[in-house]
């Protein structure tokens, strides 16, 4: 499979992932010829980024933390959560719970994988794929930690209901009164619900702050600020870079890697950040890449120690017209270099 943007798909192609709805339903099956209807739909509704098989990588497996089964249940409570929040009724917390441990159980097995950010995003489903991302990462950055088993789940549903407060039909915003009106209301839902532990709301409540107590909404400052919610920061931070386009443009992961990484210490947690870049892909399995020997290839392995230093597969054509086909392996070969990502 291939990672590439959708203005780069072209009809006939065909899907590498399926594509879910917010509830977890599937909008398109893996698989499916992709026609110039589908393309059209899939880039009005949002979708930036899709897999798509391609004959030269159909060897080439995306490693998951968590399932796609675990993904839609959790996607899918996710949606009820939300529902009963906008309803004023209760939160099934019950079945929630149970969707946090079956993620928890994911990750623990899958620890050794590097996260690749790669769902594909609508419009309909970014908010719950958001919450998805920043649990899946705060819990594989709390076993780094050392968390015991309570802590994780404390961690993972604090995380995965961080911007709870937003569920709010006034305003949908990211102005720095919406920062402090969705974390405050986030804490007030969270903090009344008994089944949950406190610091579970107070993920909500401060998950803006920095280390330098320049954040929001109480200008906390270092060790001040929960542990969980210096975790749930650097993961929401990531996820936000790679994606939200509040900001300015969305950023690669390489280049949100760097960014975070500047942010060490003043921003952000120093130790957390230390941690979460041991967890995720620097370049993603399935995207296409400029070395610095100017050959472009696509990634198709990942090193657990080595992020930065990915396998790449070069397909060209030779002096005779036939196909040639290496791997470069970044560990190995350690003059060269990713130039560019290619997208």
């Amino acid at each position: 499979m291939k990672y590439i943007h959708i203005d780069s798909v072209e009809p006939g192609q065909y899907l590498g992932r399926t594509i879910f709805s917010s509830n977890g339903a599937i909008l398109l099956s893996e698989g499916v010829q992709l026609t110039v209807y589908m393309i059209t739909t899939l880039r009005r509704i949002g979708v930036t980024m899709l897999y798509i098989k391609d004959p030269q990588f159909d060897d080439v497996e995306i490693a998951e933390v968590v399932s796609e089964e675990t993904k839609r249940a959790v996607m899918k409570q996710m949606g009820e959560t939300f529902e009963s929040i906008r309803s004023g009724k209760e939160i099934n917390s019950k079945a929630l719970s149970g969707s946090i441990e079956s993620l928890i159980e994911d990750v623990m097995n899958n620890k050794e994988v590097l996260v690749q950010l790669t769902d594909i995003r609508t419009k309909d489903n970014a908010a719950y794929v958001h919450a998805l991302n920043v649990c899946m990462m705060s819990t594989l950055i709390g076993i780094n930690m050392g968390l015991s088993g309570s802590q994780l789940k404390e961690l993972a549903i604090g995380a995965l209901l961080h911007d709870l407060g937003k569920v709010d039909p006034t305003t949908d915003d990211e102005s720095e009164d919406m920062k402090k009106h969705h974390t405050w209301r986030g804490f007030e839902i969270l903090k009344n619900k008994r089944e949950f532990s406190l610091m579970i709301a107070h993920v909500a409540l401060q998950h803006h702050e920095t280390m330098d107590g320049q954040g929001l909404p109480r200008g906390m400052k270092g060790d001040h600020i929960h542990l969980y919610a210096r975790i749930t920061a650097v993961a929401n931070m990531y996820d936000n870079m790679l994606f939200d386009l509040s900001e300015g443009r969305r950023l690669l992961p390489h280049e949100a890697c760097e960014r975070i990484t500047a942010l060490a210490g003043t921003k952000l947690d120093r130790e957390v950040v230390i941690q979460f870049l041991r967890t995720v892909s620097v370049y993603p399995t399935g995207a296409s890449v400029r070395l610095t020997t100017k050959e472009t290839g696509v990634v198709v392995g990942q090193h657990r120690g080595l992020p930065g230093r990915p396998v790449v597969r070069v397909v060209k054509q030779g002096p005779d017209h036939e196909i040639e086909v290496k791997e470069i392996d970044l560990a190995k070969h350690t003059t060269v270099f990713i130039e560019a990502v290619l997208m």
